[in-house]
């Protein structure tokens, strides 16, 4: 277990939302963003983890969200979760699905305040290529990402830990910086390991240093 001290994440309430890195809060503190393609079960995760199943909208249309949303869990706002725009969707013009594509890369390659990713994918479909998108610029940046394999129930507990051992070893490439749990939103299966996570790098402050390159994976449906 870890030494960092524990969050309340029940605490969790709206601070804004943004639709570019020049408009987010103050880049102080500390914030861990949620990323995944829109039907990866981001929002029913975020909602799961603050036992608020209205603080992250979840839509049956994909690119609903299409703004970064900050949620503060303390008063003063120094630590944060933050709700990255769906990615992977279909139903939007191309130009506005590339601005959003360049405001997440900014977010994650300039962000000072960010101290970890939690990256989610749906256990039947892991690694498609816009999560090892999302994974190669994280570790351009040496983001340290925690692989959220959702659903986790949909599975029988052998398939589950199969795909999970599969995912493992295609990440060996990032070395350390990239880990990868099971999750289900819907039976509570790996939140107190993700808790765990969270705790530890919203204790840090200052983003995370370091700038050596990470060879790329590819991607794999």
């Amino acid at each position: 277990m870890s030494s960092a001290p524990s969050i309340n994440y029940r605490r969790a309430t709206y601070l804004k939302s943004a639709p570019s890195l020049s408009q987010c809060p103050a880049d102080s503190g500390a914030e861990v963003a949620f990323a995944g393609r829109s039907n990866a079960g981001k929002s029913s995760a975020i909602n799961r983890l603050t036992g608020n199943g209205k603080l992250a909208r979840t839509s049956k249309t994909p690119g609903r969200t299409q703004l970064i949303n900050f949620f503060t869990l303390d008063e003063a706002g120094h630590q944060r979760l933050v709700d990255l725009p769906g990615y992977g969707f279909a139903k939007v013009p191309l130009a506005v699905k590339k601005e959003w594509e360049k405001n997440l890369e900014s977010y994650l390659q300039h962000r000072q305040a960010l101290t970890g990713l939690v990256l989610l994918m749906d256990v039947r479909h892991p690694l498609t290529e816009f999560d090892t998108t999302m994974l190669n610029w994280a570790a351009q940046s040496s983001m340290p990402v925690r692989i959220l394999l959702t659903k986790a129930d949909k599975l029988k507990r052998g398939p589950a830990k199969s795909t999970l051992l599969a995912v493992r070893k295609q990440l060996q490439v990032y070395g350390g910086l990239v880990s990868a749990q099971l999750f289900s939103a819907t039976s509570g299966e790996g939140l107190e390991d993700l808790i765990e996570q969270l705790d530890i790098w919203l204790s840090l402050e200052g983003g995370i240093d370091g700038d050596e390159p990470v060879d790329e994976i590819t991607p794999a449906e």
